[in-house]
């Protein structure tokens, strides 16, 4: 009892007193700083989601992306204030936070050596998702790769393509991207007619073609705009070339063109349009002549005998 009392006696009251305070008064200012922050990132994910939705992206993309964000932000500013208040809480009861510094700063470097590429790998995709360049189900086209983006994560885009193969690429790999389905798409065309086809009638077909897709009931809603047909391409080996496009939905693009092919075919063949295709002939050696060539000797063989009736 006597120990204890003389440890009462000279323990400084008023100093432990304002060492509580000032400790209460650093809790209290991060508790205020995170819920300050929390309440502005939750502002910003409502006025991101705002905004995209103007944009007309998807609703539930949207949202997903955001949140992603946002979460990671949050849970960063949540551990970066409360590490900054644990060392000041530290330094307020007389610690020595020197060599805490220290081995923190050694083992951040080796973490860092040791996982830089997964490092780089988060932040490349921590940019991928913030400037919104691909979204869990644009088809894109990655390194070359093409697919259906299936899976968008902070390390890794999982593509899976037309054969069902899933590839996966870290995203700190990523030299290419391409988005095939961001906002709208297109459906480039390049018709080939013969050579002795007006190529303006052929153009008012296929401006009619187009127009009966846009008043079309499925189809007409998937269209953005109406057909655009630039003219006449080039001159191809087999017939003239008119390239044009059709402006649709995001990821629309494929069943709109094939619909498309289909009836411009079928008007073609009612307006008696020749879709022109190549022609070869089948040479057997020196022994065997080309086909049409037999035929015209023939026909001049024929036309050489003396017809017996005349006689």
């Amino acid at each position: 009892m006597e120990h204890i009392s003389r440890l009462i006696q000279e323990l400084n009251i008023e100093a432990l007193f304002l060492t509580l305070t000032r400790v209460l008064i650093i809790l209290i200012l991060a508790y205020v700083l995170t819920r300050l922050a929390k309440t502005g990132l939750n502002r910003l994910e409502a006025r991101l989601v705002l905004k995209s939705r103007q944009e007309g992206l998807p609703p539930s993309e949207t949202e997903k992306r955001v949140n992603t964000l946002i979460k990671l932000l949050r849970q960063g500013i949540f551990i970066f204030m409360w590490l900054i208040a644990f060392l000041v809480l530290l330094r307020e009861l007389d610690f020595d936070i020197a060599p805490i510094l220290a081995g923190a700063g050694v083992l951040g470097l080796a973490i860092g050596f040791g996982a830089q590429n997964l490092v780089r790998d988060v932040i490349s995709g921590f940019f991928i998702i913030l400037e919104n360049q691909v979204r869990i189900g644009d088809v894109a086209i990655i390194n070359g790769t093409g697919g259906l983006v299936e899976e968008l994560n902070f390390r890794t885009i999982v593509l899976r393509d037309l054969q069902g193969t899933v590839h996966v690429f870290p995203n700190g790999t990523i030299n290419t991207l391409s988005n095939m389905t961001s906002h709208w798409s297109a459906y480039v065309f390049d018709l080939a007619v013969a050579y002795k086809e007006d190529t303006d009638k052929v153009v008012e077909i296929i401006e009619q073609v187009g127009q009966d897709m846009h008043d079309d009931q499925y189809f007409g809603p998937l269209l953005q705009e109406k057909i655009e047909i630039f003219g006449v391409d080039r001159f191809d080996d087999s017939g003239v070339i008119i390239r044009g496009r059709l402006k649709t939905k995001p990821i629309r693009q494929w069943e709109v063109g094939r619909q498309f092919l289909r009836r411009i075919k079928k008007a073609f063949d009612q307006e008696g349009i020749e879709i022109p295709f190549p022609h070869r002939s089948i040479y057997f050696g020196s022994s065997s002549k080309p086909f049409d060539i037999q035929m015209m000797e023939k026909m001049q063989n024929r036309a050489s005998v003396p017809d017996k009736t005349e006689s």
